[in-house]
């Protein structure tokens, strides 16, 4: 991945190239010290994949270049800046930032918000090949059921994606599920799933399928725990980026899509106040994991079937 770096504070430009080249998270092709310098031909010249800028600079700061790049820029944009102003975080987003990092930085946080923006790059390009691998399916069985299963896992991801956790660790083991229920529907031919398997039935395939198949029964128990805990904080994530949205603008299509459709509106609502009000988590949100899951595989399947 090629990364440009616009601040005006020296340190800082510094800071992000090493932990850019660091990490082996891409290469550093170019740096301006304001917006003015920017342009789409020059960040197309370079073959910029993401722009990482601040948003106050002189001359011209980080929303001005954002907005006047707008879409001619097809990279991704991460914004990092000392303000917190919720009005100018929801700006930005508006705009078509993909996340927002305040100063300070954190080494840890950056590393992983560029692997979630990288991740997101990866999905798109994958999504850009979708038709194509419809359109070549084959018609022997075994081959259309390897291709099919590829497919409903890649709208699968592009929802993960759309609901802000493509990049937690809980989303692979969320894709395991989607490609077992999937797998299970075409191998039962008797039945097309009626009832949804329960979590625990779930939650032990893919344990079973990750690990050995001469592991012991306390280290499956160990990992369904593992995975129940990652899959649980990859919908809490979910829950938070989607109510950030709707707090931010409540005509958003991504809140008028995700927020009732995958979470019970209730909570989503709840977890919007508190984020609203600056408070942490003193009253419980309570999170329907089933349901988030029952809702990814629907929606997957539809998506797949519409396109078959």
């Amino acid at each position: 991945m090629n990364f440009f770096i616009a601040d005006d504070d020296d340190a800082i430009r510094s800071m992000l190239e090493e932990i850019i080249e660091n990490n082996n998270l891409g290469n550093v092709v170019g740096e301006a010290v304001n917006g003015s310098l920017i342009c789409s031909d020059f960040l197309h010249n370079k073959n910029v994949d993401i722009l990482i800028i601040d948003l106050l600079m002189p001359i011209k700061d980080g929303l001005q270049t954002i907005s006047e790049l707008n879409s001619s820029f097809k990279g991704k944009s991460i914004m990092i800046s000392q303000v917190e102003n919720k009005e100018m975080i929801g700006k930005a987003y508006l705009l078509g930032v993909q996340y927002y990092i305040t100063k300070p930085l954190n080494k840890i946080e950056v590393i992983e918000v560029i692997k979630r923006v990288i991740s997101n790059i990866k999905l798109e390009k994958s999504i850009n090949h979708i038709q194509d691998t419809i359109s070549s399916l084959k018609t022997d069985n075994s081959e259309n059921n390897i291709s099919t299963n590829k497919n409903i896992l890649e709208y699968s991801e592009l929802l993960l994606s759309d609901l802000g956790v493509i990049g937690e660790s809980g989303s692979k083991d969320l894709l395991s599920i989607i490609k077992y229920l999937y797998t299970h529907k075409n191998d039962n031919k008797t039945s097309t799933v009626p009832t949804f398997p329960p979590l625990k039935e779930l939650f032990t395939h893919i344990a079973e399928e990750k690990l050995s198949e001469n592991s012991s029964l306390i280290n499956v128990r160990k990992e369904v725990k593992a995975s129940e805990q990652r899959i649980r904080r990859a919908v809490m994530q979910s829950l938070n980026y989607i109510a950030s949205l709707g707090l931010t603008d409540y005509s958003n299509p991504k809140f008028e899509k995700y927020a009732a459709e995958f979470f019970d509106f209730i909570e989503v609502r709840k977890r919007m106040l508190q984020l609203q009000n600056d408070i942490s988590s003193n009253t419980p949100i309570h999170i329907n994991v089933k349901k988030f899951i029952k809702v990814l595989y629907l929606e997957s399947k539809k998506h797949l079937e519409n396109n078959l």
